[in-house]
């Protein structure tokens, strides 16, 4: 451990989302002292270094507690007679327990959108803090009715610093009572990310390439579980008889748990007879970023794999399931309308359609918008390296 900066709530780099924000973080802190080469506390450090060289970051693998049943006995017994719920996580984050960094850096930035993860990064930014560790959460969404309760909107002014990614989480914080000392508005950090430009596959057909991205999270929020899979199914039929176009299927996360190629696949089997459709292997973050930026138009679900669009200036649509997509597309557009097709409005495939067909025709006004505005964001994403190295130089 290197006792100056360690980024943690770090998921796995087989979600590229979490990779995305590693690699430009851990980029933007080495540009500015390339002394630094922070932590990043991990899940499955092999997964990690299978897309993410430590050139500039090094991984150190959290403590499993569900692999050692007497460890987790003894934790679970402790917890219940004392009531400390900090113990897992001093387990859990042992390495920065005991070497805990001037700087931790909370880049769970999904976390606070969702009720059921909450709990454990509340007690780890406490837990940081009675070590003395100053606390920075960036690249951040906030469901604003998450932040109503007490025990969040507390949470949230003990950090040193938060950066909301977008201007519905910063409002909503300083409704909450954050002070404008410690809150800013900066792009989330992936906006920096680098693009690597490997050979196109068989099937790609440059300038009429329709990317596609869905998870299959979005069964979760939606009133049918399956509608998402059959309006996706509706649109590359309605691309396939209408367009000369083609489509690409790109996953952006491939956990067991949670893997964009479950549904894409099904996709793929469904299509690939018609010589039209294509599915990309994994690749890493920035090899994925190469081939959603030479799409002509990009259609997906997972947040990162839609900044990876915006930041390519690839007009976008996004089916959203949470503040953070309406959130990023009203600010780099000024409305999230037409943009952002939230997931729990979506009841029929001509829904999607319309918004394919609205997105293809405004494409090169939405292209100049995108060259006018993702210059400025990519300067201002880069606010999420500085703002490390103002607490860690304080």
């Amino acid at each position: 451990m290197n006792n100056k900066v360690t980024l943690y709530m770090h998921s796995g780099s087989g979600n590229h989302g979490c990779e995305a924000i590693v690699r430009s973080l851990t980029g933007l802190i080495n540009s500015q002292d390339p002394s630094i080469k922070p932590d990043v506390m991990t899940n499955d450090r092999a997964e990690d270094l299978r897309y993410v060289p430590e050139d500039i970051c090094h991984f150190v693998e959290e403590k499993h507690m569900d692999r050692n049943v007497l460890n987790h006995t003894l934790y679970y017994v402790y917890r219940m007679i004392t009531g400390d719920k900090e113990s897992f996580l001093r387990y859990r984050f042992k390495d920065m327990y005991k070497n805990p960094p001037k700087v931790g850096v909370s880049i769970g930035g999904d976390t606070y959108c969702y009720d059921y993860m909450v709990e454990e990064i509340m007690l780890t930014n406490s837990m940081l803090h009675k070590l003395g560790t100053k606390t920075i959460l960036l690249g951040c969404s906030v469901e604003p009715e998450l932040v109503k309760r007490s025990d969040v909107a507390a949470d949230m002014k003990l950090y040193d610093k938060i950066l909301a990614r977008e201007s519905i989480t910063y409002n909503a914080l300083l409704d909450a009572g954050v002070s404008k000392e410690r809150l800013e508005l900066a792009p989330d950090p992936a906006f920096t990310l680098d693009t690597q430009y490997l050979p196109l596959p068989d099937g790609w057909k440059e300038g009429k390439m329709i990317g596609l991205n869905l998870s299959p999270l979005i069964g979760m929020y939606a009133e049918d579980k399956d509608i998402a899979l059959k309006c996706y199914e509706g649109l590359i039929q309605h691309i396939i008889d209408t367009t000369d176009n083609n489509i690409a299927l790109i996953p952006h996360v491939v956990w067991d748990r949670s893997n964009d190629f479950i549904p894409l696949t099904s996709l793929y089997e469904k299509f690939k007879n018609t010589g039209r459709v294509i599915l990309l292997q994994d690749h890493d973050a920035t090899q994925l970023k190469g081939f959603i930026a030479r799409c002509r138009l990009f259609i997906g679900a997972r947040t990162h794999a839609t900044i990876a669009a915006y930041s390519s200036c690839v007009p976008t649509l996004v089916i959203g399931y949470s503040v953070k997509a309406r959130g990023i597309a009203r600010d780099l557009f000024g409305t999230e309308d037409k943009y952002v097709l939230p997931v729990q409005d979506l009841k029929t495939t001509k829904q999607l359609i319309e918004g394919y067909e609205w997105l293809n025709d405004h494409a090169d006004d939405i292209t100049q918008k995108l060259k006018k505005s993702v210059p400025e964001y990519i300067i201002k994403a880069r606010r999420n390296g500085s703002a490390v190295m103002d607490l860690l130089n304080q």
